[in-house]
């Protein structure tokens, strides 16, 4: 299934996966329960990481991966992410804070304006 996946069981637990999950997360650990930023963007990525694992096995197991462009995607995020891992130690948390708080902003718009 795509996008994200909401399940609350019977048993009280529930489990929040994929791009919409980390949409809600990451406001919920910064404000809701004052973790903070640097450690919210980190738990963010792993958490997307390790939930990612079994798309790529089943995308790439079916066919579905065009090998160049993901290849040119590999190799510019191992280039760009040391780069965005020391910006992100240098740079303000209030700004990242604000950066984030645009980015969740333009995700909404665009997600309305898809649906309208």
């Amino acid at each position: 299934m795509a996008g994200s996946i909401l399940r609350v069981h019977r048993w009280g637990w529930s489990r929040i996966v994929g791009a919409a999950g980390a949409f809600l997360l990451v406001p919920i650990m910064l404000v809701v329960l004052k973790i903070p930023t640097r450690m919210t963007i980190a738990t963010s990525l792993a958490i997307t990481f390790i939930s990612s694992i079994g798309s790529t096995v089943g995308k790439l197991a079916t066919g579905q991966v065009a090998f160049w462009p993901a290849l040119i995607m590999v190799v510019a995020s191992l280039i760009a992410s040391p780069l965005g891992a020391n910006a992100g130690k240098k740079v303000n948390t209030k700004i990242l804070q604000y950066i984030l708080a645009v980015l969740i902003l333009g995700t909404a718009i665009k997600i309305w304006m898809d649906i309208l």
